[in-house]
């Protein structure tokens, strides 16, 4: 393993990237990370006005408790940063049908149960009492999670880069990755497109969506899939703020919706976590046809008082997709000195302050059981059965 006082070179400054340089220049190793730039580059997928953050997994409880350990960082992060980067609004989870023991919302119960955690079960009088916006009718059965809430993701990650520099990384906005630099089977650090080289003890592939196409050989684990995100300006915002209204999903696990409260201009962001498209995250982005109709469609079912808002933003917010949804941050088998720290499958932002503390451990040889979780394995699902896997 690495001296701890070792070199490491990053490419990718999003929330896998960042979070560990900090964790890693906070354990003394020097440290640099490479991005196309800006910071917080616009495509990439924490570029948002906000992430959920939630501690329900269905059976899970790995991801229960690195959420656990997250949240707590969260916290210490919004003191550290002087401004609040965890927002803990509760979540709410809404089923159309009752819930089975088989379902998503059950098994996140017992876990959470067995951790301590209090809950408020819900059925579609409670629901119109607590949360009157949604139409009650069309869920007989959710609850809700007082812990879990939002960040705001584009703001940590200026945040995080800013923290970063102050404590001696260096950042190198405008440096696109072209190729590894390599000598008698090591990895020794990354050449650019510009051709400026740059060498480490590590390198450490942090790029996300863009993580396959910069190493085709990943292609066999990870790939991009596009997901839609919209923004909308309802007349009433006041409404659709917490207690009332705080982040949801509503049936997640079938229909792959989910959403936040109101900002505070107003902004109610919703998005879907579904199967999604397969699509190039350097190429065009545009939104397929027929999906804002498909939003509507829910808030005239769901959420009247948001069925005829504007639409004021839009965005395809590209995920590193793996086949089983879970992160990989292991060092690469055949390519000593590279280090991958990706996958985030659409679900890794809200453990942004966990990211780093795992991806160091696994560069200084650390074990735990997270960093087994998440090491490298065979690809044992196709890319095609993949889609249609249930998502965490």
């Amino acid at each position: 393993m690495p001296a701890p006082t070792s070199s490491v070179l990053i490419v990718g400054g999003g929330a896998f990237g960042l979070s560990s340089a900090l964790e890693l220049r906070r354990r003394g190793h020097g440290v640099t990370v490479l991005d196309p730039g800006p910071l917080p580059h616009p495509d990439a997928a924490s570029t948002d006005i906000s992430k959920v953050v939630r501690l329900d997994y269905g059976s899970d409880e790995l991801y229960t408790r690195l959420a656990e350990d997250s949240i707590a960082l969260w916290k210490q992060w919004s003191e550290e940063f002087g401004e609040a980067v965890y927002h803990e609004t509760g979540v709410l989870y809404l089923s159309r049908k009752p819930l089975t023991p088989a379902s998503f919302e059950h098994k996140s119960l017992q876990v959470l149960a067995t951790r301590g955690h209090a809950t408020q079960r819900l059925d579609s009088a409670s629901l119109a009492e607590h949360f009157p916006a949604w139409t009650a009718e069309h869920y007989p059965e959710g609850y809700y999670n007082p812990q879990g809430g939002w960040s705001p993701s584009g703001r940590v990650v200026t945040l995080l880069a800013q923290q970063a520099e102050r404590e001696g990384v260096s950042l190198v906005p405008g440096a696109a990755f072209a190729k590894l630099i390599e000598s008698d089977g090591r990895v020794t650090g990354v050449q650019t497109r510009k051709g400026d080289r740059y060498h480490a003890d590590v390198v450490v592939l942090a790029a996300g969506a863009w993580t396959a196409q910069l190493l085709p050989e990943l292609s066999e684990y990870m790939w991009p899939v596009a997901q839609p995100v919209m923004h909308f300006m309802p007349e009433h915002p006041d409404a659709l703020r917490p207690p009332a209204f705080p982040v949801w999903t509503a049936d997640v696990e079938q229909t792959g919706w989910y959403g936040f409260p109101a900002q505070a201009d107003g902004t109610v962001k919703v998005a879907n976590h579904g199967p999604g498209w397969a699509m190039d995250p350097s190429g065009e982005r545009r939104m397929p046809a027929g999906t804002e109709e498909r939003f509507r469609a829910f808030f005239a079912e769901s959420l009247k008082s948001v069925a005829s808002a504007p639409k004021t933003y839009e965005r395809l917010c590209f995920y590193c997709d793996t086949a089983d949804g879970d992160f990989w941050i292991d060092y690469h088998p055949q390519r000593w000195g590279l280090l991958i720290s990706t996958g985030g499958s659409g679900h890794a932002f809200k453990f942004t302050p966990m990211l780093g503390p795992v991806t160091a451990d696994v560069l200084e040889g650390q074990s735990s059981d997270y960093t087994r979780r998440f090491a490298w394995r065979d690809a044992q699902l196709s890319k095609e059965a993949s889609r249609y896997a249930p998502r965490k």
